[in-house]
């Protein structure tokens, strides 16, 4: 078992040693590609199974499915800003209050506007595009780094089961968390595999995609100051150094850009989050909308969101207990401290998650021994899962009328 504070050495599963590493035999880079095409197959099936069940029902209500994907919620407000820039404000009760779009991070909405230039493609297909493109890449590397720490069986299930989440619908969505997650996967394994420099080049980069993009900094620098103090600074690499500088640029250089605009180089992007009904108060918020919830009831939506945040801290407790590596932990408990105490939009903290991979690797671990011992519970809790991702999914997106 992988000790939790260590770089995990290659799975004992998969005698090819960690994708990317640069003492493997010669000729592995290249069969990679090969032996991740079953994960990454299953992944794409998933999906389109979600795609296919949301369209249907989409017009049999008389919704288009792609303007229910590519235009909905976050995603008018990404497009707006892809459009026009940071420009965008919107008056709500009472008519002193107003939501400006500062609040929505830079990244998306530029690969969106750059992919819109260089293509003929709309602003709304290009988001689309991006995000499908991501949500690969980022099963991609969520598959390496199944691989690297449980073997290829593992890593597959991890993908899958990415894939079935019962928000997983967002990842078909023009909306931030696949770009997120895929930079968040690519980074983390290059902590795993001491790539330090891409590591906190691509933490750069998760953290001007999201304000929870803040967690892949923060396990990129707990995971660089443990090694620095295992090892009292002898020998660390430059590299190390650098890669921890890096990693926490993108978020910073947002947030203070935002301050900087509203007169407040430290408060300012949280003054924008507050006019918006969100801001850190350690959950005493969502406690109350929980008690609230358990005593008046509420939106299909809640309960089922309650249930998921809940699954969610069990899956982060049984990650410590199975001493999963340090990145990991940091990145996942991150996001799940921002989730749970963040105020306002209790129906969306399941998709905050969705970044979360590495809480689904107990999950997939007991999957795979599952398939070996008895395949056929194997393939109905897979078949479970898809109804409830594919079904509720559609729900979300077609009938909610609640922020996703």
């Amino acid at each position: 078992m992988t000790h939790a504070f260590t770089i995990p050495a290659p799975s004992v599963e998969d005698p090819e040693g960690p994708p990317g590493g640069r003492d493997r035999r010669t000729g592995t880079a290249r069969r990679l590609p090969t032996t991740a095409a079953a994960a990454l197959g299953l992944f794409a099936a998933a999906r389109l199974g979600g795609f296919l069940v949301l369209a249907a029902v989409a017009w049999a209500s008389g919704k288009s499915p792609l303007r229910l994907l590519g235009h909905s919620w976050d995603s008018v407000w990404y497009l707006g800003i892809a459009a026009h820039g940071y420009v965008r404000t919107q008056p709500i009760r009472p008519p002193a209050v107003v939501r400006s779009d500062t609040a929505f991070f830079p990244l998306y909405p530029g690969l969106l506007r750059s992919v819109s230039e260089l293509t003929p493609l709309s602003l709304e297909t290009a988001g689309l595009l991006v995000s499908w493109l991501a949500a690969a890449v980022a099963a991609y590397g969520i598959y390496l780094i199944g691989n690297r720490l449980h073997g290829r069986a593992t890593a597959t299930a991890l993908v899958l089961l990415w894939g079935l989440l019962p928000h997983s619908v967002v990842l078909s969505m023009a909306y931030t968390e696949p770009v997120l997650t895929a930079f968040a996967a690519w980074s983390l394994y290059a902590v795993l595999t001491g790539r330090w420099v891409w590591a906190g080049v691509l933490a750069a980069c998760a953290g001007l995609a999201r304000p929870n993009g803040c967690a892949v900094a923060a396990a990129v620098l707990v995971t660089a100051a443990y090694e620095i103090c295992r090892t009292r600074g002898r020998g660390v690499s430059h590299r190390l150094w650098t890669g921890a500088a890096l990693a926490p640029l993108g978020w910073c250089g947002y947030v203070g850009w935002v301050g900087h605009r509203q007169g407040d180089l430290l408060g300012g992007y949280f003054s924008v989050q507050r006019l918006w009904g969100s801001r850190f108060d350690l959950g005493y918020d969502s406690l109350h909308f929980v008690k609230r919830l358990l005593l008046h009831g509420g939106r299909f939506v809640f309960p089922i969101s309650l249930l998921l945040v809940a699954v969610a801290v069990l899956l982060f407790a049984l990650l410590i207990a199975d001493r999963t590596p340090l990145p990991l932990l940091v990145h996942s408990g991150v996001l799940l401290l921002v989730a749970l105490g963040g105020a306002g939009f209790f129906q969306c903290k399941p998709r905050f998650l969705l970044p979360a991979f590495p809480l689904l690797i107990p999950l997939a671990r007991a999957l795979v021994r599952t398939a070996r011992a008895r395949p056929s519970h194997a393939v109905l809790v897979v078949g479970a899962l898809a109804g409830l991702s594919f079904a509720y999914g559609a729900y979300l997106v077609a009938f909610a009328r609640t922020p996703l």
